[in-house]
């Protein structure tokens, strides 16, 4: 019988690996027992000869609630009052989908009220030159 590698699975640092198994490997990684934020999946596998392999994959977890901010971007710099709004809101589950408090509402975009005022501009210039020609003599 051909003996196969083994592949061991570990997660950030730890020196205890969360599954030791024979390739080839299909394997459900449950965040959900992880914190939110970045994790570094490192799968080390080792040859019936005893040579070993490393792959390391960055990955970032958010089981969490999502949150969303307006009025701020990172590293951004401010000066006087900042007028911030914050939604915080829970995905439910894999089965469930939450949709209350899922959308963020924004405010309205500033090239709408360009588009709004060249609209409205443009209302007028044809009603003021149209008005000017006569129709019936």
């Amino acid at each position: 019988m051909e003996e196969k590698s083994k592949v061991f699975i570990f997660i950030d640092h730890e020196l205890k690996p969360i599954a030791e198994l024979i390739s080839p490997v299909n394997f459900e990684l449950d965040t959900s027992k992880l914190v939110d934020g970045k994790h570094v999946l490192r799968i080390v596998s080792k040859d019936p000869t005893g040579k070993e392999g490393i792959r390391l994959i960055p990955f970032e977890v958010r089981n969490g609630p999502a949150i969303a901010i307006e009025g701020i971007q990172e590293n951004a710099v401010v000066d006087g009052i900042v007028p911030i709004m914050i939604n915080a809101y829970g995905k439910g589950n894999q089965k469930n989908f939450l949709i209350v408090g899922s959308e963020t509402p924004q405010s309205i975009p500033f090239w709408i009220f360009i588009l709004l005022i060249l609209f409205v501009g443009w209302a007028i210039y044809y009603l003021v030159t149209s008005s000017s020609v006569k129709l019936f003599i």
